[in-house]
């Protein structure tokens, strides 16, 4: 059940609220019911806001040549490993161990956030998040996603803007 947007509220103070509200960009927060049982976060976020899942990204953690790495992708695809690697200048990439990545961010799996990190990691945007004018990510919490320019977003993490999502 989706809960009303709050605009540039920190709903739940995550690090990536907290961030977003100290760089004074423009956000909106949508909060839903998560749903354990669901398959897929991204995707249920999508059903739970009524987002196409094409506007609602994912955030994984990859390791390229030995350098833990962020992908933001459409919950609608997949990221191309290779794709990622090439964007980093990096030969190999491969999905992080989990609990390394959660570690990491200091978010958990299904809830990590490009932003607010515990370390500054290398990020990549996928190319498509250019086409929309706001796209929503994680805001740090299972059941919490926050909506933002493309722009902003690849500004707050210094991303890469480069095609690492396959349909």
């Amino acid at each position: 059940m989706a809960k009303k947007p709050k605009k540039n509220q920190q709903s739940g103070g995550t690090p990536a609220t907290v961030a977003l509200t100290a760089a004074g960009v423009d956000f909106t927060i949508h909060s839903y019911d998560h749903d354990p049982a669901h398959p897929s976060y991204g995707e249920e976020a999508a059903q739970a806001m009524g987002v196409s899942p094409d506007r609602v990204f994912k955030t994984l953690v990859a390791d390229v040549d030995g350098t833990l790495t962020v992908a933001v992708v459409p919950v609608a695809g997949t990221l191309d490993l290779k794709a990622l690697a090439s964007a980093v200048g990096g030969k190999k990439a491969a999905m992080a161990d989990p609990a390394l990545a959660e570690r990491t961010t200091g978010y958990v799996r299904g809830g990590i956030s490009p932003l607010g990190q515990r370390k500054k990691l290398p990020t990549v945007l996928d190319a498509t998040a250019a086409g929309h004018a706001t796209i929503c990510v994680s805001a740090g919490r299972r059941g919490l996603e926050v909506e933002l320019s493309p722009q902003d977003l690849a500004e707050l993490t210094a991303a890469t803007l480069a095609p690492v999502g396959r349909a």
